[in-house]
């Protein structure tokens, strides 16, 4: 008798769902949906550049050409204070100046106070209100966390009022001081993470001898480096974009922020008409190191939201 050993080869299945997928008419309404968006959200950065490379004579004759009018960076000269007043009152500027540097440097002292202070502070807010048990703690929370819907408008005068009897009007510590311990959008930010690391890591601590404090700072504040992160990237950009605080403390170069450097530089109209070329320049040069930063980190940011919130 002979036996017959049949050898099958390899048999390759190809399932419905393993071609590449084909461009739907969905699909495409959706890309081009997405890509009306961006063209909307980058247009008025282009037109922030193309004015500030334009003469400010330019701009008066030819106002709504797409691109620079007689290309020029005598606008960002201006901004950064390298024109002498007769060459800026030449090309259309008030001859003013912009102590650009000095309210960078006041600008970036203020949000890396606010920053560094309200996240630890706001961490161990938020520590407190989801690892440790005391009496009232949620209802403490909840009270806290009202603080979210009273509109920022409500507080200006009583925090003047505060800042002025402390003497601390017209410094940067003043312009700092109401937002640099924490705030209820941090405590609960940073609350949902610690709310969601596991018990039994505290606990095995708490059995090697270590102290609140020390679980704390040594365990659970390292484990939450990527929230810490985002939210000082978001405390940051809020802090170096306020302006109506600023505005009401600060009333000269010392204590003077970029943002309301802007408007004084919009104030020092000339004769000739308002330098919009010098200005779209300082406001271009002001809002890059912010979207340099954002773009960094947007992606972590997103995952970092997306995570606290399913939490």
């Amino acid at each position: 008798m002979t036996d017959t050993t049949a050898v099958a080869g390899p048999v390759t299945a190809r399932g419905d769902g393993g071609g590449r997928r084909g461009l739907s008419p969905g699909r495409i309404v959706a890309w081009a949906v997405m890509a009306a968006i961006v063209l909307v959200t980058l247009l008025p950065f282009y037109w922030i550049l193309r004015t500030a490379l334009s003469t400010n004579t330019g701009l008066a004759a030819h106002p709504a050409g797409p691109l620079p009018v007689d290309p020029t960076t005598s606008g960002f000269e201006r901004a950064l204070g390298l024109q002498s007043a007769e060459e800026a009152i030449a090309q259309g500027g008030s001859g003013g100046g912009l102590r650009f540097w000095r309210y960078l440097l006041n600008s970036v002292l203020v949000s890396t106070l606010i920053t560094v202070c309200q996240i630890l502070f706001s961490a161990m807010a938020a520590y407190a209100f989801a690892r440790l048990r005391w009496r009232g703690r949620d209802t403490v929370f909840a009270m806290f966390l009202a603080g979210l819907m009273v509109p920022a408008v409500f507080t200006l005068l009583p925090n003047f009022v505060l800042i002025k009897e402390l003497g601390l009007v017209d410094s940067l510590l003043g312009i700092a001081l109401p937002t640099m311990f924490m705030t209820p959008f941090a405590v609960f930010f940073l609350r949902q993470f610690f709310m969601g690391v596991p018990r039994e890591v505290e606990e095995a601590a708490l059995l090697d001898g270590a102290g609140k404090v020390r679980i704390f700072f040594r365990m659970l504040l390292p484990m939450a480096a990527t929230p810490v992160l985002t939210l000082a990237v978001l405390t940051y950009i809020t802090a170096w974009n306020d302006y109506f605080w600023p505005l009401m403390v600060s009333y000269s170069d010392s204590s003077r922020v970029l943002t309301v450097a802007l408007a004084v530089f919009r104030a020092q109209t000339p004769t000739t008409g308002t330098d919009w070329s010098g200005l779209m320049a300082a406001t271009l040069i002001a809002a890059l190191p912010m979207l340099l930063l954002f773009v960094v980190f947007a992606r972590r940011i997103v995952g970092t939201i997306g995570f606290t919130g399913i939490k």
